[in-house]
Order: structure tokens, then sequence, then C-alpha cells
């Protein structure tokens, strides 16, 4: 490992995943969102369509004529990340990397091709060594997992939907589009912080670069556990209208909000699933051609309902109360019918009948109301 651009503190050993599959850092809400957009009218035809049509030789010549890119000869510490970056999520080509003017810290990985990575000064300037490699791990999950097709995609969208707003129909055509993806790429990012702490292997340097994101280069005035409480307390404050405000706040942005991304991957660190990736255990390429689109779903199915019923948003817990209470209907409703027709089946099919009828009577299970709930 190569030293840090002062020179002063040797980079740590880390793990490396020889042919990880980005299935195995991928958030399932991610995937389902992606499915899900796959599926939205008229996706596939803008898709097609704007693949021959996006500029993408002219955004490399932009970057390259008016950005550095990062190589041995400039910011050779960034360089050193990226390919170490590579190495460990054994990326095979490593993407050109620009570092681009801009007092907002940001970064992103663009392109249909080929992936870019640009990052911006406000952002070098901000984090240290540990925090900036566990965001160019996040921007090398995002090119592992073929997220920058979609992300070039919504950056011309968005634009186009600011030029042609004043067609009404042409307007809220793209403008579904334009949501559908922004949905999906606020999950993307959720699975690109996964592989950013993949990277850095350091979950403390990945909080630092969340709260420094939010609040700046005051890391003497913030907490990390005061900052992860603000994300509980964001989840469930409120009542109904609050839950719906949040929904109206996440609308037009990109990226979920900072604490809820903070929390989420403090919860994945501590998982069963991230520590079998460490062990060694993980998904690989070579058997993604293998992988059942069936599972994706289920998988997916099960985070949405584990997610309704853990969540204590108002509006999640109103849903989780619904789909509970349909669950006791439906058990109740299915124990009188085997009672009403039970009788006529035999001694045997009577006792159940009466055992379910028992549980019908106000006092069913919680297999039965956890499974419909499910």
């Amino acid at each position: 490992m190569t030293e840090n651009d002062q020179g002063n503190v040797p980079s740590r050993q880390r793990k490396r995943f020889p042919g990880i599959s980005s299935r195995a850092y991928e958030h399932p809400a991610d995937r389902s969102a992606l499915v899900a957009l796959r599926k939205l009218s008229g996706f596939d035809t803008v898709f097609k369509a704007l693949s021959g049509l996006l500029p993408e030789r002219s955004l490399r010549l932009l970057f390259l004529s008016d950005s550095v890119r990062v190589s041995d000869a400039q910011f050779a510490h960034l360089n050193d990340m990226l390919r170490d970056a590579c190495y460990i999520l054994d990326l095979e080509k490593v993407p050109p990397m620009y570092v681009t003017q801009d007092p907002k810290p940001n970064a992103m990985c663009i392109g249909l091709d080929e992936p870019i990575i640009v990052v911006t000064t406000g952002l070098v300037e901000l984090l240290d060594e540990e925090e900036m490699r566990a965001v160019v791990g996040h921007e090398v999950g995002h090119a592992l997992s073929g997220h920058s097709v979609y992300r070039t995609v919504l950056l011309f969208l968005t634009g186009l939907a600011l030029k042609i707003a004043w067609i009404p129909l042409g307007n809220v055509a793209i403008m579904a589009i334009v949501t559908a993806l922004r949905e999906w790429f606020r999950k993307s990012e959720l699975s690109a912080d996964r592989a950013g702490l993949l990277v850095g292997q350091d979950v403390q340097a990945s909080m630092r670069g969340l709260m420094k994101i939010a609040g700046g280069n005051h890391l003497h005035e913030m907490n990390v556990d005061a900052f992860l409480a603000q994300a509980d307390e964001y989840e469930k404050a409120g009542d109904l209208r609050d839950s719906v405000l949040k929904i109206l706040n996440v609308l037009p942005r990109t990226h979920p909000f900072t604490t809820v991304r903070a929390a989420e991957l403090k919860k994945w660190s501590e998982s069963r699933d991230f520590q079998r990736i460490m062990d060694g255990h993980y998904p690989k390429r070579s058997e993604d051609k293998d992988t059942s689109v069936t599972d994706s779903f289920r998988e997916s199915a099960g985070h949405y309902a584990d997610t309704v019923r853990t969540s204590k948003d108002p509006l999640m817990k109103l849903v989780g109360d619904i789909a509970g209470g349909a669950g006791d209907l439906a058990g109740d409703l299915g124990g009188k019918l085997r009672n009403a027709f039970g009788g006529a089946q035999g001694p045997k099919k009577s006792d159940a009948a009466g055992t379910d009828g028992a549980a019908g009577n106000g006092e069913s299970g919680p297999e039965g109301a956890t499974g419909d709930a499910r």
C-alpha cells in the first residue's frame, strides 16, 4: 500500500474481494426500484432513444478540457485510492477520474459505454484520507453495479424537463420518468455507500464523511451518536402530516437524506451479511448469469415488508396496522367458513375447524397475522 499525500501515515492493509458481484452489497430496495423503473410505461422507448442521442463524447471532452484528470502526475493520492478501490472490488478496468472546480462537495459516476468518476474540489478539500477512500469506493461501487448508465440518463432528462417545461403533456411524461429515476437513484446510493465501506473498511470514517457532507468541516463540533440519533428522531417524529411532508421533501432529491444514509450504513455494518462478506463468503460475478430473478423479487419484497413492520414512521406504522388488521380479518373469516362447512367433512376436519374457530373469535395466532402482513 502507498502512503498518503502527506507521507505521514501508511495506508492500512485491507481485505480484497476477488470476483465479487455487485449483488453482494446492493441494497434490496435498489434492485426492486430499478425493476419498477424498467416497467414504467415508455421508459424502454425513451432509454433506447436516448442511448443513441446522449452526448457522451461531448461529456468526456468537456471534463478533459475543463477539469483535472487524476493520474500519477496530478492528484496522485486520489489516483492511488482509485486503483486501490478497483483492486479491492476487483474492477478490471480503472475508470478515469476528474477533479472539477466546484465548492459544493459532490461526486458522481456517469457514462454510457464506460464510466467516468468526477469529484469536486469542495469534496477533496473537505474530507481526510480515510473519508475520501470511502467516497472513491462508493463511486467505484456505482461503476461495478452499472449505475452510471441510468445516472447519465437522469442528468440529461432533468435538463430536458427544464427546457420543455412550457409543453404541458411533454413535461408530464418526462417528469414521470425523472421521478422514477430519482427514486431508483436514491436507493442506489445506499448500495454504493456499502461498497464504500467494503473499500475503506472503516465504518467510523464513513460516518465522519457523511457528517461532514451534512455539517461541514467541524468535526470537533459533531458527534456520530448524536448524528445517528437525528435519523431515529426523523423517522419516528410527528404525525401523518409529517410523513407526507417527508415524502414531498425527498421527491426532488437524487440522494437520500444524510442522516438516513448514515443510519442505514451503520445498521448494515453490524449485520451478518456484512460479516459474511468480510469473511470471504459472497456472491461472485461468475454466478450472476445463474441468478434467479424470482429470488431477487422475493428478497426485495421481504425487505419492504420488514421496513413496514419495523418502521417508526407514523405512515408506515399505519400501513403495518392496516396490513395486520387485514390478516386478522382474513383469519377470522376463514375460521368462520371452516366452522360452517367443516361439520360435514368428518370428525378430524371438525376438530381442526374448531381450533381455527377459536382463533377466529378474536384470538388469531400471530403466525397468521404476520404471514398476511408480510
